[in-house]
């Protein structure tokens, strides 16, 4: 599945995120996401990465309420400064290829939720820059998030969302911590 963010959903480490008035709570979704370098169309498996600028990390915030309510996602992915992203952009030499065999962990308040390695990811970087470039250019600066490993709040039985002073850490081995707080939602000026 394949969606885009607004401008105004994306955020920085240590930033407060809103949680949108009529949500139960925000869940977390850890993802390690490659920055794009150079224009790229009809990438191949075999030459995405050299249009890889780098790798950091990104927490795909959702509004799963919103969410599920239709067959597209867009409205759920996009709450205001939903996406943070950071604190670094490590180069793609400074790697292993398509950042294989790299650590991923989330933790909420302190308590680990989700830990696993980019090597479990449902699709590489390389295939998922095939996959969108046969249809969307790609251009400089472009991030791409990879999708997130098993322990969300929404699958966990009872289900756990992000609230006020909850604080989420979500942890790529090699490229540091993005750590959030969230808040009652209040318009963004």
């Amino acid at each position: 599945m394949i969606f885009g963010r607004w401008a105004q959903s994306l955020t920085v480490k240590d930033a407060v995120v809103p949680v949108a008035p009529k949500e139960p709570g925000l869940d977390w979704e850890l993802e390690l996401a490659a920055v794009v370098k150079d224009e790229i169309w009809e990438a191949t498996a075999g030459d995405a990465l050299e249009y890889v600028l780098g790798y950091t990390a990104f927490n795909d915030l959702s509004a799963r309420d919103k969410q599920l309510e239709a067959p597209q996602f867009t409205l759920g992915k996009n709450p205001d400064k939903s996406g943070p992203v950071g604190p670094v952009l490590v180069t793609a030499d400074e790697l292993p290829p398509g950042a294989a065999g790299l650590r991923l962990q989330s933790r909420v308040n302190g308590q680990t939720m989700q830990d696993a390695n980019t090597d479990q990811l449902i699709h590489s970087v390389a295939r998922i820059m095939e996959y969108i470039t046969d249809t969307v250019t790609l251009l400089p600066g472009d991030v791409i998030a990879t999708g997130t490993p098993g322990g969300v709040g929404i699958g966990r039985d009872p289900q756990v969302f992000l609230n006020t002073d909850d604080t989420v850490e979500v942890e790529v081995e090699g490229l540091g911590i993005l750590r959030n707080t969230f808040a009652t939602h209040q318009r963004i000026q």
